[in-house]
């Protein structure tokens, strides 16, 4: 079974590579292309110029921040408000925006309830 070619919008990963940005840009939809016309933020400036010189161990604020074929194969660590979450960019994130690959929630998981919570955990017997 041979391994599938990426391709985003009928391209392949090196075309759109060779892209400039206001090309690219024609691909995305109009939610991730509009930012991107609007102009970069100083924070994403400053966050492309380090994906551009293939730093190391670079951490960001900027989760709005829409990834772009030069940032795939580096990992970015994105603030989710406590901690930074270190994100691998593969090919398939392109369009998407860093913040939804840093989960700002964690999952709830419950447990017995506490005693006094209701009238059943009386009857629980006390360790």
């Amino acid at each position: 079974m041979a391994k599938k070619e990426y391709s985003y919008r009928g391209k392949s990963l090196e075309e759109l590579k060779a892209m400039s940005l206001n090309e690219f840009m024609l691909l995305l939809t109009a939610a991730r292309r509009r930012p991107l016309k609007r102009g970069l933020t100083e924070q994403q400036k400053i966050l492309l110029d380090k994906v551009n010189k293939k730093e190391s161990n670079i951490e960001t604020h900027s989760r709005e921040m829409v990834i772009l074929p030069s940032m795939v194969g580096i990992t970015i660590k994105v603030y989710n408000g406590k901690e930074f979450i270190p994100v691998i960019i593969v090919a398939e994130m392109i369009g998407h925006v860093l913040g939804e690959f840093a989960m700002t929630r964690k999952r709830v998981s419950h447990s017995a309830p506490g005693i006094g919570a209701t009238r059943s955990s009386a009857a629980i017997s006390v360790r």
